[in-house]
């Protein structure tokens, strides 16, 4: 782990268990070796940091570029393993690079929803995952917040210090006939069950 990743790992892990009381329910779910797409429903900016704090190495993650607004953001993104995403102008770029970092044996969180919740219902999930699920054959380690929306709701400033819990589902992986899926229908599909299990969780 390299010291800047590590500097934020222990920052936020300290901050997470002592202000938010931090309870993880299914940590022998956790899938520590090889190529991990970890999926979880998306509830507030603290989500990214809070499941990277499960792991005792690096991880990817996705952050949009409108976040790194000045060189010196951009350069503590990018050095915290942040993949940009343009929102505004949506392409492959970033799924390739996902499918990519999958394929050499990283491990990387996505929120298949796509953007955080508004009311803490977890949304629909895009089909997007299940195309990098389906592109990159990675084990997908499913992980449901409970909690970040209530301690930092969207659109919101100000943080409370109520408990977040991270609830850890046994993993999944696809079947011969979801491998050979194609198309935005079936990316869906394979999206839509982790989307459930994720619910379920």
């Amino acid at each position: 782990m390299r010291w800047i990743y590590w500097f934020g790992w222990t920052l936020f892990g300290s901050a997470y268990r002592s202000l938010f009381g931090l309870k993880v329910i299914g940590r022998e779910h956790l899938v520590r070796e090889g190529s991990v797409l970890i999926a979880s429903n998306h509830e507030s900016f603290l989500d990214p940091p809070l499941i990277g704090t499960l792991y005792h190495d690096e991880m990817f993650y996705l952050a949009r570029k409108s976040l790194m607004t000045t060189p010196l953001l951009k350069w503590i993104y990018l050095a915290w393993n942040s993949i940009p995403v343009d929102q505004d102008r949506p392409d492959m770029t970033s799924l390739k690079t996902i499918i990519k970092l999958l394929s050499s044996g990283r491990r990387v969180l996505v929120f298949p929803e796509g953007e955080r919740s508004l009311d803490g219902v977890i949304g629909v999930a895009q089909p997007g995952v299940g195309l990098v699920a389906v592109k990159s054959n990675a084990v997908i380690q499913p992980i449901r917040i409970e909690g970040a929306r209530e301690a930092l709701p969207r659109g919101s400033g100000r943080v409370r210090f109520t408990q977040i819990t991270l609830h850890i589902g046994p993993a999944i992986r696809l079947t011969e006939e979801e491998l050979a899926a194609k198309g935005s229908h079936g990316y869906q599909r394979i999206a839509d069950r982790i989307m459930e299990t994720i619910k379920a969780l």
